[in-house]
């Protein structure tokens, strides 16, 4: 049926909001057997890209030449690394640094959130080192005083990683404390329920499947609405300075 030119996806200077209607699938360099839904990126003013790769049973996703974290959303692949197979199922994840050759293969028909970004050292700070593990692995702590909403940190807290990586949970009702306005750029995959979020000055309905970006000072805020806990996948870029790592 047409949705005669109706979609809750938007384009805003600050912020991008991009539902499952409006997705356009495309194929990058070294994919086979798969194909990527591009959610952000320099084109748009981002400083990362973010991508869900679709695999096909045997699908594969080469190596890139700037550092990459996959987190897998459904089905299960195994991840070619140093002569190893990790084999991740749904929430495994998985950190790349930059420069390691590896390859990403479907054990069967999956999705999963990739993100790349060039990295940036820092003197005397040795770069990360590959990391494979799993949210259900991580421990959660609350954010400030508030048990209904949960954080769990994908990548160590350490100054040589130069973004980090989150998943929220809100139970019903739960909402952030404040509207944030900050110096960090996010990309978020709404994992499960839905809720109400600020950016800018409009405020969007959000579900399971959307695609949020939000640039630099961007007002943000959520609320959880629905019977079940909302939950999303989060990237912010993290531990350095915006003026000394500001690019050319």
């Amino acid at each position: 049926m047409h949705n005669l030119g109706q979609t809750r996806s938007s384009q805003q200077p600050n912020h991008l909001l991009l539902t499952a209607d409006t997705f356009v699938r495309t194929t990058l360099s070294g994919m086979k057997g798969c194909s990527a839904i591009v959610h952000a990126g320099p084109a748009i003013g981002a400083q990362f890209t973010q991508y869900t790769a679709e695999f096909e049973t045997g699908g594969a996703l080469g190596s890139t030449p700037v550092q990459r974290f996959i987190f897998v959303l459904e089905g299960a692949v195994t991840l070619e690394v140093e002569g190893k197979r990790n084999e991740l199922d749904a929430r495994g994840y998985a950190y790349l640094p930059e420069g390691l050759q590896h390859r990403v293969v479907a054990a069967k028909a999956s999705r999963v959130a990739v993100i790349e970004k060039p990295y940036r050292a820092l003197p005397s700070v040795e770069p990360p080192r590959l990391m494979v593990s799993s949210e259900d692995a991580v421990s959660s702590h609350p954010l400030g005083d508030d048990p209904d909403l949960q954080v769990k940190c994908l990548l160590p807290d350490e100054m040589s990683f130069d973004f980090a990586v989150n998943t929220m949970t809100y139970q019903p009702g739960a909402a952030l404390s404040m509207v944030e306005m900050h110096v960090m750029e996010h990309g978020l995959i709404m994992l499960e329920g839905g809720g109400i979020y600020r950016l800018g000055d409009s405020w969007y309905p959000v579900t399971a499947g959307d695609f949020i970006w939000m640039g630099p000072w961007c007002p943000q805020w959520f609320g959880a609405l629905g019977k079940v806990p909302a939950k999303y996948l989060i990237y912010k870029d993290w531990n350095r300075h915006p003026l000394a790592d500001r690019r050319p």
